[in-house]
């Protein structure tokens, strides 16, 4: 059986007030449309179309790099008459699955038996009860319990307005009893439009038994609307994950103070402390603690390493052991071997750094390769651009580099060397030999410091 999702994603989203289309806002650090997606690739869809409209040049290019249909809907006429839309696009898929492109944490596993219900039947719909329904379409059920009809509340009487168990607009249907139930819809309603959840009542006209399935959380079929809606549902997946990640054997200080905004691999006995953000794709050793304030993101970090307080980690390697900040920054490139420390206010960019080498205080190190047991001295930088190109620095073992330094690129500097603080070392240096380029100090007799002028009455 092939399947075909169509997601709807064509609403203009006014309460966000933004001009960023509504299914582009991010929870966790991904647009609630691509949480759809994802879902929907996870659940092996053969197809899947996206029915755009408001702003949708804007999420055609945002996801240019994915494989969807696109369908447009020029005139927001309902559900009914987007899924009208997109059905030509299937191909020869057998059954739809219809989403919601603001509804971004309906779970594969709650899909998955929406699926093999509608196995035994042609049509299969997620419904969940909510205390309160106010906004929701109701299901009315028979007196056997069996789902007859969906009412939306506008059209709805006060018997049926009192019925808890409502409609999620998510459904699984047979692609050809689909086809043939739309196009009996009509718009004679309160808001004018085609209802996809007319379908129901056709269906059951039909001698279709309708399967309900119900969601594990509300959460899962929540819609995004307004900020404070997805606020809500960013704070409910983040204590999802906390909680996975804590039963996986992670101690979290405060799981209500930690971002997950992408995935994360642990080993055993990891810390993280509060306001820790990670994004990407992160991997954390055993033994690794993560002090409070850091953002990591796409790196990896070995084996009892401390990363310290108020630090930025992108796209970088830190090998076994190494200490890292407080308040150090690794940009994109960097490669840290066991045992390195980096130390507070320092940055590395696009550099390798050996084994345990040490870059302690306020120093610059980018566009470099530096060998074992290099001790860097504060303020010391690699002057690694000269305004249009960048330029490589060498650093051999066992070098010192006194403080306050600056190393111009391209430079080698020989292993075992010592460069006096304050240098600035344009020229190879030989192994194991003392260079530096300092002025002569002098001291003038009978200077006299400055005084301010009195002021003019």
């Amino acid at each position: 059986m092939k399947l075909g999702v169509v997601i709807l994603a064509a609403g203009q989203g006014s309460r966000m007030r933004s001009n960023l289309p509504k299914v582009l806002h991010k929870l966790a650090g991904k647009s609630l449309l691509a949480h759809v997606v994802d879902t929907a690739e996870a659940i092996h869809s053969e197809h899947t179309t996206v029915v755009y409209g408001h702003g949708g040049e804007q999420v055609k290019v945002a996801f240019s790099q994915r494989q969807l249909e696109w369908c447009e809907q020029k005139e927001q006429l309902g559900t009914g008459h987007a899924v009208m839309q997109a059905v030509p696009a299937l191909g020869s898929v057998d059954s739809v699955m219809v989403l919601y492109g603001d509804v971004p944490l309906i779970a594969e596993e709650t899909l998955n038996r929406l699926l093999e219900a509608a196995k035994e039947t042609e049509l299969a719909l997620l419904t969940v009860t909510l205390e309160n329904p106010t906004g929701y379409g109701r299901i009315v059920r028979d007196a056997a319990g069996r789902v007859c009809k969906i009412v939306e509340q506008k059209d709805a009487n006060a018997t049926e307005l009192a019925i808890k168990e409502v409609n999620t607009g998510i459904m699984a249907i047979n692609r050809a009893c689909l086809e043939k139930w739309l196009e009996r819809t009509n718009n004679r309603n309160a808001q004018s439009e085609y209802y996809l959840t007319d379908i129901i009542e056709l269906a059951v006209s039909d001698g279709v038994d309708v399967a309900a399935v119900s969601p594990v959380s509300e959460e899962e079929v929540m819609g995004v609307n307004d900020r404070v809606q997805l606020a809500h549902l960013e704070r409910h997946y983040q204590h999802d994950q906390s909680e996975q990640l804590m039963r996986s054997g992670v101690t979290l200080a405060d799981p209500n103070r930690f971002d997950l905004r992408g995935s994360l691999i642990t080993g055993r006995d990891v810390l993280i402390d509060i306001n820790v953000v990670i994004e990407g794709d992160v991997e954390l050793g055993d033994g690794v603690s993560i002090g409070p304030n850091c953002t990591l993101k796409n790196s990896k970090i070995a084996a009892n390493t401390k990363i310290l307080a108020n630090c930025v980690i992108d796209d970088a390697e830190v090998g076994v052991a190494s200490v890292i900040g407080p308040f150090a920054r690794l940009r994109p490139g960097t490669r840290l071997a066991e045992k390195t420390k980096i130390g507070n206010f320092v940055e590395i960019k696009k550099s390798d750094i050996g084994v345990g080498s040490k870059v302690n205080h306020l120093s610059y190190v980018g566009d470099a390769t530096i060998g074992s047991n290099v001790n860097i001295g504060a303020g010391v930088i690699t002057c690694n651009y000269d305004g249009a190109n960048k330029f490589h620095t060498i650093i051999g073992d066992d070098v010192f580099i006194g403080s306050d330094s600056q190393l111009v690129a391209p430079v080698k500097i020989g292993s075992g060397s010592t460069i006096g603080a304050g240098s600035t070392i344009t020229r190879e240096t030989p192994a194991g030999k003392l260079s530096l380029s300092r002025s002569k100090q002098i001291t003038i007799d009978g200077w006299l410091r400055p005084v301010k002028k009195p002021k003019d009455k």
